[in-house]
């Protein structure tokens, strides 16, 4: 699979994009977050990006920056490219994956290649349905990508994987490449050894919401 066109996402919103500095002019990372959002929740019932009034896309969103991102990009997919549907927050910007449908993939690539017109040096991805991961999870996890050599860290939650996920810039077009269907940046991180793996257990549970609460299971 061939690196995705930096035009197979359309985004909006927020400033107008910036150029290659990617210190913020002050020697410090900037860290853009990216909220995952584009799947039809299936087995929720709807787009996860909806649920409880919007409740789960706005704590993503106050947890990346809250834990020191900026910019915030959403990634929409099956409520369609207008945001019209979805509550956004003030001030973030959001892109649509048109090819959503094929797999978490998409979002995953449409988000970094947003990323890629901004200045930020690294990118905090999280999908929108971990409401219970906040700010502190999201500084905890930036701060040791910044510090590790590699620019590779995410948050394990009782030796379980979760996120966010942090990248540093250099790791952006191969883990698009390596993108496919489902497996999002997961295919890309399993072969990389030097990813830091960062224990949040003390601070959130990191489950993945795929049913309402009154859902019987």
């Amino acid at each position: 699979m061939g690196v995705p066109n930096l035009g197979a996402g359309t985004e909006h919103g927020g400033d107008p994009l910036r150029g290659a500095d990617r210190t913020g002019g002050t020697g410090a990372p900037e860290c853009v977050g990216i909220v995952l959002a584009a799947g039809a929740g299936t087995r929720y019932g709807k787009p996860k990006v909806l649920a409880e009034g919007g409740a789960w896309l706005h704590s993503a969103v106050a947890a990346l920056r809250g834990g020191g991102c900026d910019p915030i990009i959403v990634v929409l997919g099956a409520t369609g490219p207008s945001p019209e549907i979805v509550d956004l927050p003030a001030g973030v910007r959001h892109v649509w994956a048109a090819d959503w449908a094929t797999g978490m993939s998409a979002s995953f690539r449409a988000g970094l290649i947003a990323a890629s017109r901004t200045s930020a040096a690294y990118a905090a991805i999280m999908p929108v349905d971990t409401p219970d991961v906040g700010a502190d999870v999201v500084a905890r996890v930036t701060g040791a990508a910044f510090a590790a050599p590699s620019g590779l860290a995410r948050a394990v939650f009782h030796n379980t994987p979760g996120h966010p996920v942090v990248l540093a810039h250099k790791h952006w077009t191969s883990a698009c490449r390596e993108a496919v269907g489902d497996s999002g940046g997961r295919t890309y991180l399993s072969g990389n050894n030097d990813m830091v793996c960062v224990t949040c257990d003390d601070l959130a549970t990191g489950n993945d919401r795929d049913y309402p609460a009154s859902a019987a299971r």
